[in-house]
């Protein structure tokens, strides 16, 4: 698995595994691409520091809780 992050289009993109893709999904924020089996190859996160932000915030309640 290989991240990279796109500071200037705030874009975190997750390598899941190399390969073709076929056909996308998205789901916003987040475009999963597949291959032709409907396996992830990358997962792009849009807006990901808002994303990441809103994450961390429902994980601390949930250890709260």
């Amino acid at each position: 698995m290989k991240l990279s992050y796109n500071r200037e289009d705030d874009v975190l993109m997750i390598e899941t595994s190399k390969g073709k893709i076929d056909h996308a999904v998205e789901s916003w924020p987040i475009i999963l691409h597949l291959n032709k089996e409907g396996r992830p190859v990358p997962v792009e996160i849009l807006r990901a520091s808002e994303f990441m932000t809103q994450a961390a915030k429902a994980q601390k309640e949930r250890c709260q809780a």
